[in-house]
């Protein structure tokens, strides 16, 4: 194995020209800007920073694109890039300005470089959390929660934190300060006039022109760090390559076991992975997103009846790509399963994306042909277990394989029942469940789905529950009932304000023209131009008392009954079983 040490910008104009390749093997580019932020800090300061792994081949090995826009290079050598594909594309993003491709969506990755940092070691503390990622598809999506609001004395706190960095991702309000500078406006150029104009020096005179222009010559100096970079031998196969890949990735806990697991079949199954994003493709424009690590889960659970990845590497390729055509057709009447069945209209909803493997069992096992009696039973475990959090304890496989063995040796869906009830002692809710429990709770999609079945709509539009709204002023977000804001200046705590029981569902619009007004207007509000059947239909007390910041705790414990009951009574009613407790 060769050894060889290489500037980061001669590694960046490789990666520009097309001179290195993505091999099939290797996943997505996935890395947050904060961790783009935190690889420049370590390199402005000359900390260690890993080394790349690469493999100069001529076979015709499947590869991928990166995420950034390559040249075409047809002449260029076969340099498959095995490690170090993170921060390669994180540094050609910020040195050249290049955008990245995530998830479908170009988006630039935005660094600043704080011309004022303090000497000594970096301080990005945990507190701080003005920092933001690169955003993800859904977050344009993202509930805006209204009832929050800073004072100017908290956003000073901040920017003085923020002033103790040398990076951070990029907003508007430091871009405009003149110590911040864009890391890519650094690097395009070798002149430092504007940037030390924009920073307030007018002449050499000034204390502080020495000090930023030594910093400035610093950061470019980051494309002269040389990365030990090792080139596996040309005679190595495909397959040993790929175990060289698993066993360097294994160690460090850099890839997930979904990913390795990829690896090994990629190795055996060229372009497994253009499959699995095709059905991913089919699944997305159905409005359902499976991850690719759940389609990896999805073969290796049909092509051995559980659901470990480590069996991989000893089940034949032939067994896999059978197990993937039944996956396939599986995960359908999973999909079908959950919208029209149980009324969950996208993953969000559920607690754990491992229930899709157990519907798409029963799929198979039964041949899609379901008593009546079978399909209130699978779809009571479902509800069940996805309130309860079935696979969101203890050891998430462990539980799962319970499931899949029970299915695969018996073939009886009521049999699934018994795991959830030694796991939680009892199966229906009670209102002391939604005690502190908040929207991370597996409660809290139950909370919906209860409300959207019985009827419950947008307080001013009037229009019905539904994830699928076309425009962002109709999108369903959570508003706090009785204002968030106004609960802290009361002094109750987080865990009280955010629970469940404050909870409603409206649309952003409604959110934003709420704000954080006093329920006792806004709620009387409603009431008067909508009736009181608008708050009924999502179980929030109507009487006026309840809804004062004073009597917060007997509003949440009066709505927690009303909301434990018709979430019971959801169950039973989807699941058409009997009403008494169990």
């Amino acid at each position: 194995m060769q050894q060889q040490n290489i500037p980061i910008g001669t590694l960046v104009d490789m990666y520009k020209r097309g001179e290195l390749r993505l091999p099939e093997i290797q996943r997505h580019y996935v890395w947050r800007a904060t961790r783009v932020r935190d690889l420049l800090d370590s390199l402005y300061r000359g900390y260690p920073s890993g080394s790349i792994l690469m493999w100069e081949t001529d076979e015709p090995v499947p590869t991928r694109d990166f995420a950034i826009e390559q040249a075409s290079n047809a002449f260029a050598g076969r340099k498959l890039l095995l490690d170090g594909q993170q921060r390669l594309t994180s540094l050609t993003a910020v040195i050249n300005g290049d955008p990245v491709y995530v998830r479908g969506r170009k988006r630039p990755i935005e660094i600043l470089f704080n011309l004022e940092h303090p000497d000594g070691p970096p301080n990005y503390d945990t507190e701080v959390t003005s920092d933001e990622d690169v955003p993800t598809a859904s977050d344009d999506e993202q509930p805006d929660d209204s009832d929050d609001s800073n004072g100017d004395s908290d956003e000073q706190g901040l920017l003085e934190k923020l002033n103790r960095r040398t990076f951070v991702v990029s907003n508007k309000n430091l871009a405009s300060l003149p110590n911040w500078v864009s890391v890519s406006e650094i690097f395009k150029t070798t002149n430092d006039a504007e940037i030390l104009e924009k920073a307030g020096i007018e002449s050499f005179k000034d204390p502080r022109y020495q000090k930023y222009s030594d910093r400035l010559k610093k950061l470019r100096a980051v494309k002269d760090y040389s990365y030990v970079v090792h080139v596996l031998e040309r005679s190595m196969s495909y397959e040993e390559v790929t175990e060289i890949f698993v066993r360097v990735n294994s160690l460090g806990a850099k890839l997930k076991s979904s990913d390795l697991a990829l690896a090994q079949m990629s190795s055996r199954w060229p372009n497994l992975l253009t499959e699995l994003e095709k059905f991913q493709e089919e699944c997305e424009s159905n409005g359902f997103t499976i991850d690719i690590g759940h389609l990896v889960r999805a073969i290796v659970v049909f092509s051995t009846k559980q659901c470990l990845f480590r069996t991989v590497a000893s089940t034949p390729i032939d067994t896999l790509k059978e197990g993937w055509k039944h996956a396939q057709k599986g995960l359908g009447f999973a999909i079908n399963f959950l919208r029209s069945n149980a009324g969950i209209e996208d993953e969000s909803l559920l607690s754990s994306p491992m229930f899709i493997h157990v519907l798409a069992v029963v799929s198979h096992i039964k041949k899609n042909k379901l008593t009546l009696a079978e399909q209130n039973a699978l779809l009571h475990w479902l509800l069940i277990g996805n309130a309860r959090g079935r696979y969101s304890r203890g050891s998430t496989e462990t539980l799962l394989n319970e499931d899949l063995a029970i299915l695969f040796r018996t073939e009886e869906i009521p049999a699934l029942i018994e795991p959830v009830k030694r796991q939680f002692g009892r199966l229906h809710i009670e209102a002391g469940d939604l005690v502190s429990r908040g929207v991370n709770s597996p409660l809290f999609s139950l909370t919906y789905l209860a409300l959207k079945d019985s009827g419950a709509k947008d307080w001013y539009s009037g229009l019905g529950l539904s994830l699928t709204h076309q425009g962002k002023l109709h999108f369903i977000q959570w508003h706090h009932i009785i204002p968030k804001s106004l609960l802290k200046k009361k002094g109750y705590e987080n865990g009280e304000i955010n629970e469940i029981a404050n909870m409603a569902f409206i649309t952003g619009q409604t959110n934003r023209r709420i704000s954080n007004k006093e329920a006792t207007d806004y709620l009387l509000d409603i009431v008067n131009k909508q009736g009181e059947a608008a708050l009924e239909s999502q179980c929030v007390p109507v009487d006026p008392e309840l809804w004062s910041t004073d009597n917060y705790r007997q509003f949440l414990k009066i709505r927690r009954e009303v909301l434990a009951k018709r979430m019971n009574d959801f169950i039973r009613s989807k699941a058409n079983i009997a009403s008494q407790p169990q």
